[in-house]
């Protein structure tokens, strides 16, 4: 942990004491107004502001993001175990002062040549014994800070963390839009797709009907023999172009084969070498086609737009995750658009519940990194 982080948080600490002072007094004096009908919403409001005050040092100390929606009587029930928590600061801190005072006069007496209690002629075994136990008095005072801060956040996250109507309401609506996101991802694919066989493969089956009815149309039989050698030509180029379409629109690959199978075949294919390292027990079609993909448009990325000279496929298990690393060695400087490949694979990834990455400086390298739970 950092310096900047630790006087922060011991700040935090503090601050949590001295807010105690005014939590304690309010729950012992409001707790009987709660029997009162009339004074029961102003108590409850009260509560509640002491609540966001911790809310917003914790937010502000501790990097502790916890939700809002409480209300007052939730409150209170907090502020009866945090009032205690800071009262258990404020005598830590008190520790710490009356520690740092004895201290100072101990260092005094020590430069001095007296003997511990202010005794004069004192030597060094003299304050061997003290010198420990201030050791022992700064790590018992260190680890009661540490223990503090560690009750302050537990307590926020048991009283201020989202209920279970809310967890679900969140995970209702992530579902709705991971389900948007895939519906236009498979869409951008869709049109990838046109693009692909109307660019690539519908002008090379133009350009072979204008070679054959030029064959047929030549009077010079060495003519006709030379276009039709072109229109094979292009035939064997179309059908490679087809391939290459069919490949991306669902390697077969993974169906008769597997994972590993299937990205041993994109490697071949590759223009560019690629090394596969995979150790991984073969996943579920789902997770097989994600991670599929991801490799398939990293390393198309690399070949084409980041002139890598060489791409890394890497997929293992941790745990109960499956982590595929694709990382090429090429100029970098990739970034996520809303119409890039990219883009469509990270909605594929969101709607596995898995978590995407890039990063991309300048002069590369590129890594792409996808984790895909697998359980």
């Amino acid at each position: 942990m950092n310096r900047p982080r630790v006087l922060r948080r011991t700040a935090g600490v503090g601050l949590g004491a001295l807010t105690a002072l005014i939590e304690v007094p309010y729950v012992v004096l409001s707790a009987p107004l709660l029997a009162i009908p009339k004074a029961r919403p102003k108590v409850l409001r009260g509560g509640r502001r002491l609540a966001e005050i911790e809310r917003a040092r914790l937010q502000r100390f501790f990097d502790a993001s916890n939700g809002d929606d409480y209300d007052g009587r939730r409150a209170l029930q907090y502020l009866v175990p945090r009032s205690l928590t800071g009262l258990l600061a404020l005598g830590v801190w008190v520790c710490i002062g009356a520690g740092a005072a004895a201290g100072a006069i101990y260092f005094a007496q020590l430069v001095t040549g007296r003997a511990p209690g202010g005794t004069p002629d004192g030597t060094l075994l003299d304050w061997l014994p003290v010198l420990a136990l201030g050791a022992i008095a700064v790590f018992l005072c260190g680890q009661g800070l540490i223990g503090v801060a560690a009750l302050d956040r537990r307590l926020a996250r048991r009283f201020f963390g989202p209920s279970g109507q809310e967890l679900l309401r969140r995970r209702v609506s992530e579902l709705a839009t991971t389900r948007s996101e895939v519906v236009e991802a498979v869409n951008g694919e869709r049109r990838r797709i046109e693009r692909d066989l109307h660019d690539g493969v519908q002008q090379r089956l133009v350009a072979l009907g204008v070679l054959l009815g030029r064959a047929r149309r030549a009077g010079d039989a060495e003519r006709a023999a030379e276009l039709v050698r072109q229109a094979h030509e292009e035939s064997q180029e179309a059908l490679r172009e087809l391939r290459e379409v069919s490949w991306r629109v669902y390697p077969i690959a993974l169906d008769e084969s597997g994972l590993e199978a299937a990205l041993e075949s994109l490697a071949e294919r590759a223009t560019i070498p690629v090394d596969l390292r995979y150790a991984l027990d073969e996943p579920s079609p789902e997770v097989a086609t994600v991670v599929y993909f991801v490799a398939s448009e990293s390393v198309t990325n690399a070949a084409k737009h980041a002139s890598a000279n060489k791409v890394t496929i890497d997929v293992r298990g941790e745990e109960t995750k499956i982590v595929a690393e694709i990382t090429d060695d090429g100029c970098g400087g990739a970034t996520m658009s809303e119409s890039g490949g990219l883009s469509g694979l990270t909605r594929r990834v969101a709607a596995m519940d898995g978590d995407f990455s890039l990063q991309s400086p300048v002069n590369g390298p590129t890594t792409v990194r996808v984790t895909l739970p697998c359980e």
